[in-house]
């Protein structure tokens, strides 16, 4: 079942219930003013005569009955006065004419202008109810009741009767009332019915469309939805599930550029010591490598291309490993500072041999320790050496480890003086695939997963990595990770 059929059908409901209440109200009020349902009828069709009170029907019907056939008792003035008492009691007053003259008038209309209005004989037998008529502040309604006396004089006996002015303008009014009451309900639910339909179909088709537009692969749009209802929220959401679509989707075909790119680079990279090999084989074979001393060498140089092409494709598995999460971290609860001082001998011998300047500064507490990886943290920092070696274009090469400690954090930073990155290339160097120098040669080329590999392992530890760069001045790479103060055994 569609909304609009389902709007139509509450809306249908909120119009024929208010109508059955009115129906049932307004048969509830008659029976409680008047008695008795058969009065609609009597009020509205037929010229029955009607009053409020029982007791004052009954002496209506009384009066009917002697005006039939037994007239005489209309000159009877002790029968007058107790039928007058009777309908004073009901709030009415009883008036009788012989010819044109008034023969019994009640005490309350006496000298009382509305005796001037009475309406005249009509023929014997005849009965009226008149509207209302007005004496001062009061409204009465006048039963009329015609008859011959037994001498063939006309007579009339009025019964009037005191009604109030809503009580009158309801039963004058009320057809008008209630027909108005009926289209104003009408109108009503149907412009509600309209807009509130229309506040929900039109944004619900705004959202049939972008569907319509996302499963045809079209996502460069936006879905906007005014308000602060469900829909709008609906509207909202789907805005926030396009766009989270449309960066996936984006990032996804940047990913397979860069495993186009890097599958170029790679096998660039392993064609060239790959071809190098093939040489020397080559060589070998023709003999060429005719001396002890030719052949060493060729055998050297087809190690050394092995050696490259074994730690191109070490790297890229490593890379692929981390990248789906597949690849297990070995962590042990070690001092930070006996893990640097360690491995930084070793560094310093290896730079030493290179004529590369390094400095150390640990100002890390002795009992300070952190759950870590030993082999994978040791190969980020080599990872970062490299790169410091790599791209070093100064005469006097420096190269410094700083470690100090914050609250809940050990801070290692690895700094040069080489070359620096450009501005616009250092958000992006953590990036999968990203390499900041373009060229290929064994001097400065990679395969640009070196960071990128960094990046995942210090993430593995619950730290963070990060870049600060001065082209032309050099660059520093801080490791942030996870610290513990305390003076556990380490494992």
């Amino acid at each position: 079942m569609s909304i609009r059929l389902k709007l139509l059908l509450s809306y249908a409901a909120m119009l024929i219930i208010p109508l059955i209440l009115i129906i049932m109200t307004a048969a509830l009020l008659v029976v409680a003013y008047r008695g008795d349902l058969q009065n609609i009828r009597e009020e509205y069709k037929t010229p029955a005569i009607s009053f409020n009170d029982h007791q004052t029907e009954r002496l209506m019907k009384e009066i009917k009955r002697n005006t039939e056939s037994n007239s005489t008792v209309f000159r009877d003035r002790t029968y007058l006065d107790e039928i007058e008492q009777e309908l004073a009691a009901g709030g009415s007053e009883l008036v009788v004419r012989r010819d044109n003259q008034l023969t019994y008038v009640s005490d309350a209309l006496k000298d009382s202008e509305l005796l001037q209005q009475l309406p005249i004989f009509n023929r014997p037998g005849h009965k009226e109810l008149e509207s209302a008529k007005r004496m001062g502040n009061q409204l009465y309604s006048i039963a009329q009741f015609d008859f011959w006396y037994p001498d063939q004089h006309p007579g009339t006996v009025f019964v009037l009767n005191k009604i109030s002015p809503f009580a009158n303008f309801a039963r004058k009014f009320f057809p008008v009332l209630f027909l108005s009451m009926l289209i104003i309900l009408v109108l009503t639910n149907a412009a509600l019915t309209y807009f509130v339909s229309k506040s929900i179909i039109v944004p619900l088709r705004h959202l049939e469309k972008a569907a319509k537009r996302i499963k045809a692969g079209d996502l460069d749009f936006h879905v906007q939805l005014n308000g602060r209802d469900e829909i709008a929220q609906l509207g909202h959401a789907f805005e926030e599930m396009r766009y989270q679509l449309q960066e996936s989707i984006q990032t996804q075909l940047q990913y397979e550029e860069n495993r186009k790119e890097l599958i170029s680079n790679i096998s660039h990279d392993l064609k060239t010591p790959l071809t190098a090999i093939q040489g020397y084989v080559a060589g070998i074979q023709d003999g060429v490598a005719d001396t002890p001393d030719k052949m060493n060498k060729y055998i050297r140089t087809i190690s050394s291309k092995a050696g490259e092409m074994d730690r191109l494709i070490d790297e890229l598995f490593l890379y692929s490993k981390l990248d789906l999460k597949r690849v297990p971290f070995q962590f042990e609860l070690v001092h930070v500072v006996p893990f640097l001082r360690d491995w930084t001998d070793e560094l310093q011998f290896e730079l030493e041999k290179k004529s590369i300047l390094f400095e150390m500064d640990i100002q890390v507490k002795p009992t300070t320790q952190a759950s870590i990886d030993r082999d994978k943290l040791k190969r980020v920092i080599s990872n970062i050496m490299d790169n410091c070696v790599k791209y070093m274009d100064k005469t006097e090469k420096k190269i410094g480890l700083r470690a100090f400690q914050t609250t809940s954090s050990i801070v290692i930073e690895i700094s040069d003086n080489g070359r620096g990155i450009d501005a616009e290339a250092l958000p992006h160097i953590f990036d999968r695939f990203y390499r900041a120098e373009p060229s290929r040669n064994q001097l400065t080329g990679g395969s640009g997963l070196g960071l990128a590999i960094a990046k995942q392992i210090i993430e593995g530890h619950g730290g963070h990595i990060q870049a600060h760069s001065v082209k032309g001045e050099g660059t520093r790479i801080s490791i942030i990770l996870p610290a513990k103060n305390n003076t556990e055994t380490v494992i």
